[in-house]
């Protein structure tokens, strides 16, 4: 009876370190993998009737080109109503890489650099609307922690910016630069690797 429930014990313990074992090493990139992310962000703010609202959605194809780096392109679509009734819509795209500090793990630390072009259409509730081109650089620091085998979660915090934005027609263009590296700005997504 004793070498049977030793045997039975044996047995459920080596079942459960296979296991353990296959899905510790089934996470992770490595150089060619495919993958598709996107982002979604909401923002609303009210004061006393005047409401505002903004929405941004951002779909993106990647492909490591080796074991640590992965190249991205990306859509960027948006709309919002400020508290005076202007609409905004958006639409850009953008190339960027991303280096993985660990990237063949479950979990790693990333920092990404990319630039982007912009178009968005102000429609004045009096009527009327501008049009507005922006460039953009960035660089930001991030994680990805995959949650099982092809899905993983992402998160940028704050970022090292340049943009440049031009009214059409306007004879001046607005440069910002800006350094904010803070918990005000955190953007979150969704990985599916193939």
């Amino acid at each position: 009876m004793k070498k049977l429930l030793f045997t039975a014990a044996v047995a459920v313990l080596g079942f459960a370190n296979v296991s353990a074992q296959e899905e510790a090493t089934t996470t992770g990139f490595s150089k060619g993998d495919l993958f598709v992310s996107g982002s979604v962000g909401f923002n609303s703010s009210k004061t006393g009737d005047a409401k505002s609202n903004d929405l941004n959605f951002s779909p993106s194809v990647g492909y490591f080109i080796s074991e640590n780096i992965a190249l991205e392109v990306n859509l960027m679509i948006g709309s919002g109503e400020d508290v005076a009734d202007n609409k905004t819509t958006d639409l850009g795209a953008g190339l960027g890489a991303t280096y993985f500090f660990t990237p063949a793990s479950q979990f790693s630390f990333t920092v990404g650099a990319g630039f982007g072009y912009a178009n968005s259409k102000v429609e004045y509730d009096g009527g009327g609307e501008d049009k507005v081109d922006s460039f953009r650089f960035a660089v930001a620091p991030g994680v990805h922690y995959f949650v099982s085998d092809k899905f993983a979660l992402r998160a940028s915090v704050g970022a090292l910016s340049y943009a440049s934005s031009k009214v059409d027609g306007a004879d001046d263009a607005t440069n910002d630069f800006g350094l904010n590296i803070d918990l005000s700005d955190i953007n979150f997504g969704i990985v599916y690797k193939f």
